[in-house]
């Protein structure tokens, strides 16, 4: 399978989404906006440099970080050098990084062409591969891969900057009497969905990360089981709520847009009903849930002549698509849509609320995409809604991210005026240690930097904090973690919405040239 391109959509594009935006209620100052979404997706990769761990590369443009965690693993025999710290902390969790980077990728696939024109694709693709290269020293046999790196409780007892850090690096893994399908299942998609990034660029790697992604499946599906309970020390931070059904199905799936074997796509319909992929009608999508990911891509596939045998249980997946879609677009019946704040931002819950943001305006992105090109609506409860109608209310909560909300800040961190500049960030909050390199231990951190009222030394660019209340009210306080810590997870889906909404701003020049050219025919 290729890279979807997206070059040019008709140029009537721009006044359907202006006529859709009165009938879902945002308004036409939003529309017009006045956001530099090329500014907002430069931001947001740079996030991925300020979270790498390992050492750091002779390009790499976050200048106060520096190398960090150049033993993990050493403890266990294991090269565990690299990857991502998840959030404001230092251990390496691996199912939100895997999701991250899934995620990563699958803004590549749809978006590609608009990030080569915006000159950021390498930048998207050094993102995914420092997540991937990663995987592949933590997946050492074919039963094994490495799940955490670090210990969260005595990581969060310290205060230190990354490249100081004194607290325990212990590696834990997942292997044939420790199971955890959950972990195995989404490393397995990301790595498949990396495999077509990487197909054209970089074959040889491309085949490397699908090859470990099939064994990884494979063992996730052999050897069942959460990982949480293998690894309780994950319990308190990574809890995989909804089990494990979800992460087998959206492994198979991510394997088979990789390989287009039938092996995978008759596991994804074979096991839809015991797995739960049409039992489980979501609204949310997110590192722990990914049923409403599986159900939106299987839709996708039922107008496909090759998968007329399965159109039974495809329609069934697309139903419960819809579902998750018409409650983030206030369609659903009997209480089942998303809450919005009175700002209309959606609302899931307190605690890091922007990541459930950023994924529905991902979705929806992706599925106005494709309901676009097949010539179909969205039908809910409440009524038909168009493609052009999804992607402006899409539109509307980025648009709301970087600052059409009633705080008048941006939640992008360093995108705008106004921004949050107390993150709850330990290597941000603490002087750069290019800047100071004298150790900082655990208690001098909390002691000195930690609560302090100034603003962070470094700004941490491209971050998505956690977001507004239900109220739509916002604490910039280093000691608000509900509201003021980023994740890797919250920023990766942004990147494909930013791409699709320069796309707009480009067909947006287009359409003014269509109506001088029309002006000057008349």
């Amino acid at each position: 399978m290729e890279i979807h391109r997206h070059r040019r959509w008709h140029f009537l594009l721009l006044i359907t989404i202006s006529s859709a935006i009165s009938l879902i209620g945002v308004s036409s100052e939003t529309e017009v906006g006045g956001f530099d979404y090329g500014e907002a997706l430069s931001k947001s990769l740079l996030y991925f440099e300020a979270q790498r761990s390992g050492r750091l590369p002779y390009n790499q443009r976050v200048t106060w970080r520096d190398h960090s965690g150049l033993t993990d693993g050493l403890e266990q025999g294991v090269d565990l050098v690299g990857g991502y710290h998840d959030a404001g902390d230092h251990v390496k969790f691996g199912l939100p990084m895997a999701f991250t980077v899934t995620m990563l990728s699958w803004s590549v696939i749809e978006y590609g062409d608009s990030l080569a024109s915006t000159g950021e694709l390498s930048h998207a693709l050094e993102a995914i591969k420092w997540g991937t290269d990663y995987f592949i020293k933590a997946h050492t046999s074919p039963n094994v891969l490495w799940a955490e790196v670090g210990d969260g409780d005595t990581d969060h007892y310290c205060w230190q900057r990354p490249e100081d850090m004194t607290t325990s690096r212990r590696a834990f893994k997942i292997d044939e009497n420790n199971p955890g399908s959950d972990l195995a299942g989404e490393t397995a998609a990301a790595m498949a969905a990396a495999s077509i990034v990487f197909r054209t660029t970089n074959p040889h790697y491309s085949h490397l990360l699908l090859h470990h992604a099939q064994q990884l499946f494979e063992f996730g599906d052999k050897y069942r089981g959460k990982y949480d309970e293998s690894l309780r020390v994950v319990k308190s931070y990574y809890a995989s709520v909804s089990g494990y059904m979800d992460e087998l199905l959206w492994g198979a799936t991510w394997l088979y847009r990789a390989t287009d074997n039938d092996h995978y796509m008759s596991y994804v319909v074979d096991m839809a009903h015991q797995l739960g992929g049409l039992s489980w009608a979501m609204s949310e999508f997110s590192w722990d849930v990914k049923f409403a990911g599986v159900q939106l891509l299987a839709s996708m596939l039922i107008k496909e002549d090759k998968h007329k045998q399965h159109s039974e249980v495809l329609q069934q997946y697309k139903s419960k698509a819809n579902h998750y879609l018409c409650s983030i677009l206030n369609k659903n019946i009997n209480g089942t849509n998303v809450q919005r704040t009175p700002g209309g931002l959606l609302y899931v819950r307190q605690w890091n609320n922007m990541q459930y943001v950023s994924t529905a305006s991902f979705l929806l992105t992706v599925y106005s995409d494709h309901l676009r090109k097949s010539n179909s609506d969205l039908e809910c409860h409440e009524g038909t809604v168009t493609p052009d109608e999804m992607l402006v209310f899409a539109k509307s909560q980025i648009d709301y991210i970087l600052g059409s909300n009633p705080m008048k800040t941006s939640y992008l961190v360093g995108y705008g005026p106004k921004y949050p500049t107390r993150v709850h960030h330990r290597g941000a909050s603490i002087a750069s240690y290019k800047d100071y390199k004298g150790f900082i231990g655990c208690t001098q951190g909390y002691d000195y930097w930690y609560g302090r009222s100034e603003p962070n030394p470094s700004v941490l660019v491209g971050a998505l904090v956690g977001g507004p209340d239900d109220r739509d009210n916002f604490f910039d306080r280093r000691d608000n973690y509900v509201q003021t810590e980023a994740c890797t997870y919250n920023t990766a889906p942004l990147v494909g919405v930013f791409a699709r909404l320069i796309e707009i701003e480009e067909q947006k020049l287009e359409e003014e040239d269509v109506r001088l050219v029309a002006t000057y025919r008349k």
